[in-house]
């Protein structure tokens, strides 16, 4: 499989054309708290903030890119999170100063390569 732009896999997870293109240039940042297997995180997109708090291997709510909530169990295996929401596949490597995540959705996969600002 060949890792690809978001907006291709916005686009293929029914995000709206015109909400793709109000996002596409925005910047975000993520804030990730962790207690044993408690997360809290906080993502900012623009004006945009969404809180997510879960524990591995219980159910939790988490939203989707539209927006829609769905409940789901994020499962932990040495430094990786690993969730499936609504048919994405959400890989989130923590590694030292540096965050990798990969997303995979009907076959389309996502790679983001984030690093530590603080």
């Amino acid at each position: 499989m060949k890792a690809i732009d978001i907006i291709c896999v916005f686009s293929a997870a029914g995000l709206p054309d015109d909400e793709i293109e109000k996002g596409k240039d925005i910047k975000s940042i993520s804030e990730i708290h962790q207690d044993g297997n408690e997360f809290k995180v906080t993502v900012t997109a623009g004006t945009k903030v969404v809180l997510y708090s879960f524990t591995v291997g219980a159910e939790c709510e988490l939203e989707t890119f539209t927006g829609e909530k769905a409940k789901t169990v994020v499962h932990m295996d040495g430094n990786k999170l690993m969730v499936c929401l609504k048919g994405i596949e959400s890989v989130t490597e923590l590694n030292g100063d540096t965050i990798i995540n990969i997303l995979t959705f009907d076959g389309i996969v996502y790679q983001r390569i984030s690093r530590r600002i603080s």
